[in-house]
């Protein structure tokens, strides 16, 4: 499974690619950030966040896009400008049939560190040991992002049969899925 992971940001949003099944040794195939200038205004950067999640999705051809669920934080406008980053990555991966997932930030901690409250030093350290780098991505932005598909790759076989049981259930049921 190949997979982008995306850590939505309006300034520096991280995008990693990771490629491999749960219980295999993982591979990354790229790793960076879209930039755009925190004094653009927000259709200005929104074009350019869009522009560069188009060319990883070129480039890459993931099976799958993991982007990290917006939660509340104490700054609206924080918030506003993360959950409009994040829109802009999963329109352009639904616009090409592409998957998407959303994964909050404790879920991927948890996956990636076995906690849930780990700092980004923490995640950092364990996505350049599971993925056997010489460093850890910088910025923290580019190592979420490898993250949150590290987290899918992981979790999605076991999503896989919640849901396949779910529909299993509502057909003897009679129900439609």
């Amino acid at each position: 499974m190949r997979v982008l992971g995306v850590d939505p940001g309006l300034t520096r949003c991280g995008v990693g690619v990771v490629e491999g099944v749960a219980g295999r040794p993982l591979t990354m195939l790229g790793v960076g950030v879209v930039r755009t200038p925190a004094d653009a205004d927000i259709g200005h950067r929104l074009v350019a966040i869009e522009r560069g999640i188009e060319e990883w999705l070129d480039a890459h051809h993931p099976e799958m896009v993991a982007v990290e669920r917006v939660f509340s934080q104490h700054n609206v406008s924080t918030v506003m400008g993360t959950a409009q980053a994040s829109a802009v990555a999963m329109l352009c991966a639904s616009r090409r049939g592409i998957p998407v997932t959303l994964h909050t930030p404790s879920e991927v901690k948890a996956a990636v560190t076995g906690s849930g409250r780990a700092d980004k030093a923490q995640v950092g350290a364990m996505v350049t040991r599971l993925l056997r780098l010489d460093a850890p991505p910088r910025p923290a932005d580019a190592a979420d992002a490898l993250a949150l598909a590290i987290c899918h790759i992981w979790r999605a076989p076991a999503q896989n049969r919640l849901q396949q049981a779910v529909a299993a259930h509502h057909a003897r049921k009679g129900h439609t899925a």
